[in-house]
C-alpha cells in the first residue's frame, strides 16, 4: 500500500474513531446511565456533567498509561530478573550497580555535569542576553550564538573533535599551545577528570543558545518604571542588573536551569562520539548502552536510576512553570 494511502487512512480512521469514540460515549452516558428521562433528571444532568469531563480525558489518560507507565513499571520488574531474564534475583541488579566502580564514577561524573552545565549555560546565556540588548548589532550576535542550537550532537562533537585533535595542524588547542612554545602535543581528551570539562564545553556550547533566546525575551518583559526608578535613585549598571533585573526574571532563570538540568541527565551522543566513555567520562547512559545487548536487567536497573534521577527535577520544573503562568 502506498504510503499515502497509508497516512490517509491513519487520519481518517483515527480522527473517525475519535468523534465515533465521544459520540457514542457522551450518548451512553446521557441515554442508559444518567438517563433525562428518569424521576429526578436534574440530579442526572449534574451527575452526567461530573462525568462528562473524564470521558475527554480518558483517551489521553489511556494512551499516557500505555506509553509511560506501563513502560516504567515493566522496567523495574525487568530490572528485578538477572541477565537472561530467567531468574528472579530482587535487587540483586542494583546491589552489583552500587558495587560497581565503573557505575559509581559515571553516577559522579553525571553530578559533576548537572551542577556545571546547567550553571554554566545560564550563566552565559544570560549574560550574552544582557550585552546584546545594549548593542546595534545584537540580533546578529544572538543569531550566531543560538546557531549551534540547529546542530546534532554528534555534529557538535565532530566539530570539537578537530578542536581537541592532537595534532596541531588541525586541533586548536594544540596549536594555541605551540605558538607559546609547547613542544609535544597534547590529546585533552585523555586528562582524567578534566576531560570531562572539555566534554561539557560542548553542551555548553549548544544550550547558551537556549538560555539567550529564554531569558533575552524575560529580561524584555521587565516594567521600564522600576529601571527608571533604581537610575534616579542612583543605582548603578551593575545594582540594576543584579539587584533589579535578575530577582525580576529569578522564576525564569529557575525555569531554563531546571530544563537543562533535565537535558543533561539524557546526554549520551556527545560521550559516545568523543571518547566511547574511556578515560574516566563514563556517564549513566553511555554506562547503559555498554551493558544494554549483554545483559539486559543491570542495563534496566540503570536506566531506572536515571529515572529516579530525572523525576524530582522534571516535577519542580513543572511546579515553576505553573507559577510562572499565574
Amino acid at each position: 500500500m502506498s504510503p499515502i494511502i497509508q497516512g490517509l487512512l491513519t487520519i481518517v480512521i483515527g480522527v473517525g474513531g475519535c468523534i465515533g469514540y465521544f459520540y457514542a460515549s457522551n450518548l451512553i452516558l446521557d441515554k442508559v446511565i444518567f438517563p433525562v428521562q428518569a424521576k429526578n433528571p436534574g440530579r442526572n444532568i449534574n451527575r452526567a456533567n461530573m462525568v462528562r469531563p473524564w470521558l475527554f480525558l480518558f483517551p489521553a489518560m489511556f494512551a499516557l498509561s500505555l506509553y509511560l507507565l506501563y513502560p516504567v513499571v515493566g522496567s523495574f520488574w525487568r530490572s528485578l530478573f538477572n541477565r537472561s531474564g530467567e531468574e528472579f534475583i530482587g535487587l540483586g541488579n542494583y546491589a552489583s550497580l552500587a558495587a560497581d566502580s565503573t557505575f559509581q564514577t559515571a553516577f559522579l561524573n553525571n553530578l559533576l555535569w548537572m551542577l556545571v552545565v546547567p550553571a554554566a549555560s545560564t550563566f552565559l546565556g544570560l549574560l550574552v542576553a544582557q550585552l546584546t540588548d545594549r548593542i546595534r548589532w545584537g540580533n546578529i550576535a544572538k543569531s550566531l550564538i543560538f546557531m549551534p542550537m540547529a546542530i546534532s550532537f554528534v555534529g557538535a562533537s565532530l566539530i570539537w573533535k578537530f578542536v581537541y585533535a592532537n595534532n596541531p595542524d588541525i586541533g586548536l588547542i594544540n596549536a594555541l599551545r605551540f605558538f607559546f612554545g609547547a613542544s609535544e602535543p597534547l590529546d585533552v581528551l585523555q586528562l582524567r577528570f578534566w576531560n570531562n570539562f572539555f566534554l561539557m564545553a560542548i553542551l555548553i556550547w549548544i544550550q547558551t543558545g537556549f538560555a539567550m533566546v529564554i531569558l533575552s525575551a524575560a529580561l524584555r518583559g521587565i516594567p521600564e518604571e522600576t529601571i527608571e526608578a533604581a537610575i534616579i535613585d542612583g543605582a548603578n549598571p551593575f545594582e540594576i542588573f543584579f539587584k533589579i533585573k535578575v530577582p525580576q526574571i529569578m522564576g525564569t532563570i529557575v525555569v531554563v536551569w531546571t530544563t537543562i538540568t533535565i537535558l543533561v541527565l539524557k546526554v549520551f551522543d556527545i560521550v559516545y562520539t568523543m571518547t566511547g566513555g574511556n578515560f574516566g567520562t563514563e556517564i549513566l547512559p553511555s554506562y547503559m548502552m555498554s551493558y544494554m545487548f549483554r545483559d539486559d536487567g543491570r542495563a534496566t536497573a540503570v536506566a531506572f536510576v536515571i529515572m529516579l534521577i530525572v523525576l524530582p527535577v522534571m516535577i519542580w520544573n513543572i511546579r515553576q512553570a505553573r507559577q510562572e503562568m499565574r
